[in-house]
């Protein structure tokens, strides 16, 4: 879950750390600073008088809340920002596919005839002399000097000609027949204006959702965390107890490593609590392989599958702006 939502805020942002860094913070503070200045049971919401599976219960209910929240959350807006890409994709790419929407006016088609028709051409830039030579001539009845230019591109040119009704068909497929493309379209004054109304609507759904995302993100990843830390104490605490047997009386660190020197911290903690290696059951030990198996896992997966350790070590997700 916490990685999950890590995942959300980096596609929310762009991926950029400096505000990466201003949302993916612990009760308002860097997760460094929570960890690391004075890190202390949260007893208001964690009462220790509960039994550990109760409070592992808990601690697990409230993940799973959270992550289908945000899962629901994150649904929703990836559908409304699919919807505004694709009408969005409408209005890009050249005049042979784009949507016409914003180019062409009323002032280029003809209106109210029993017998004319405009038809809309994008044409190969390339082939633009080669439509001003050939359309009059495609079929019979086109209108002469009808061909306008209505607007271009790099690649294609659109012009409005003016045919009659009863070769429509027959000038699109000799149009197709000469590379020219045929953009159907029919004019609509209200038909554009619900494209505009649904593409504002889409644009400001998307921006609303975004922004409730970030926002719920946001809660959610320090919540997430927390209760992460919290699960990982308990899990050292049991397998402390696994170990080393009852009184319960031990005490835990938590240790961040310098870059490139991991290896040479472990081998550090390793010496200097060799001595809880009498405690244990040896037997045990091999079997459970250090209580560090998947449970630690991450960064340093390899380093303790490659030895054991004489004290309880679990494994922290940092988080890596």
């Amino acid at each position: 879950t916490v990685a999950k939502t890590v995942d959300t805020l980096r596609n929310l942002l762009n991926n950029d750390p400096s505000k990466l860094s201003q949302h993916i913070l612990v009760n308002e503070q860097p997760v460094d600073s929570y960890i690391l200045k004075g890190w202390s049971w949260n007893e208001g919401r964690y009462g220790v008088q509960r039994s550990l599976r109760e409070m592992i219960d808990v601690l697990n209910k409230e993940m799973t809340s959270i992550d289908n929240v945000m899962k629901a959350k994150l649904n929703n807006y990836n559908l409304a920002k699919g919807s505004l890409v694709q009408m969005q994709r409408k209005k890009t790419g050249n005049l042979s596919v784009r949507s016409l929407v914003d180019i062409v006016t009323q002032d280029h088609f003809i209106n109210d005839s029993e017998y004319l028709q405009t038809v809309l051409v994008a044409v190969p830039k390339n082939n633009v002399k080669d439509w001003n030579l050939k359309y009059e001539r495609l079929t019979p009845m086109v209108v002469p000097r009808s061909s306008v230019l209505i607007s271009s591109d790099d690649d294609y040119s659109l012009f409005a000609a003016v045919v009659f009704k009863r070769v429509h068909d027959d000038f699109v497929q000799k149009c197709r027949d000469n590379k020219f493309i045929v953009r159907e379209f029919t004019f609509s004054e209200e038909a554009i204006s619900k494209q505009r109304e649904e593409l504002d609507t889409a644009d400001t759904t998307e921006k609303e959702l975004w922004t409730e995302l970030l926002q719920l993100a946001r809660t959610n990843f320090s919540e997430a965390f927390q209760i992460l830390v919290h699960l990982k104490v308990v899990q050292l605490y049991i397998e402390s107890v696994l170990r080393y047997g009852l009184p319960a009386h031990y005490i835990g660190f938590f240790i961040k490593p310098e870059p490139k020197a991991t290896k040479r911290t472990l081998a550090t903690l390793q010496a200097q609590f060799a001595y809880l290696g009498r405690r244990a059951n040896p037997d045990k030990l091999k079997s459970q392989s250090g209580g560090t198996g998947e449970d630690a896992g991450g960064e340093y997966q390899n380093l303790l599958e490659q030895e054991f350790f004489d004290f309880v070590l679990y494994e922290i997700p940092w988080i890596v702006l």
